[in-house]
């Protein structure tokens, strides 16, 4: 049974490979959206409580393929890749979703986590440099499980954004600044605790993207004490821009309730 899963889920090698912006990318943002488009036409003369119960469905579904993976990964690559521990915004955004449902006080900031985890799934979507950096062939586990993932949980960001843009506040920013906050110190401790050598092996993480700038313009030397708060104004800056957006589509909304005629 093993080496038949292992030669399933195991990296394919030769022939054609996954690219950026190549037609399986292209395939997977377009899968994403069309979706989203599917759900949204689907409920749209429907009850607000089965759109949100529609919408945690795939935050269930997103968190099970993650916890999935855990199980698989040594199946496929022989070994659990500690990259995938929950220390990116992806993953520890899902893990809080999920959380925020069964958990009193992480409800407050649910909305922080989706706000924070449906941008960093997004540009992850849009430039999956993890996957392209191992250059395997677009059907390997690899690919499928880390695209599937990103775009579930972009589609549940949306969908979020879209059913509940009247609970997002910009007067709660700090909520926002906190989720960030937060995510910054955790990813540190992360990268802290596993970055170094021992016994031959060298490990070196940037998880999300704190101890090193993922663009190399700013010097290594510095970078470190950098991207913290880098990262934190940028993150923050993004999420501040959502915010007015959807302000903007309130505010158009009621504009044209408040014409309709009588």
């Amino acid at each position: 049974m093993y080496n038949f899963l292992n030669a399933l889920l195991s990296d394919k090698k030769g022939g054609e490979i996954f690219t950026l912006f190549g037609a399986w990318h292209f395939f997977y943002i377009a899968l994403t959206f069309f979706t989203v488009a599917v759900v949204l036409f689907l409920l749209k003369n429907k009850s607000a409580d089965l759109r949100r119960r529609t919408t945690r469905t795939f935050i269930y579904i997103a968190f099970g393929l993650y916890i999935l993976d855990f199980f698989l990964m040594p199946l496929a690559y022989g070994e659990i890749d500690i990259e995938k521990l929950p220390f990116h915004a992806c993953t520890a955004m899902c893990v809080l979703c999920f959380l925020s449902y069964h958990n009193r006080f992480l409800e407050k900031y649910r909305l922080s986590f989706v706000l924070l985890g449906f941008i960093s799934n997004l540009v992850y979507l849009i430039y999956p440099a993890g996957v392209m950096w191992h250059a395997v062939h677009p059907i390997s586990y690899r690919v499928i499980q880390t695209l599937v993932f990103h775009s579930i949980m972009t589609v549940y960001g949306l969908l979020t954004l879209i059913y509940e843009h009247d609970k997002f506040n910009i007067k709660k920013c700090y909520r926002d600044l906190g989720a960030i906050a937060f995510m910054t110190v955790w990813a540190l401790i992360g990268n802290y605790a596993y970055n170094g050598s021992s016994d031959g092996y060298s490990h070196f993480f940037n998880w999300f993207f704190v101890v090193q700038d993922p663009f190399y313009a700013i010097p290594e030397s510095i970078a470190q004490f950098v991207m913290p708060f880098l990262n934190i104004i940028i993150f923050f800056a993004v999420e501040i821009i959502v915010h007015i957006v959807i302000i903007n589509i309130r505010n158009r909304n009621k504009k044209r309730l408040s014409s309709k005629p009588y």
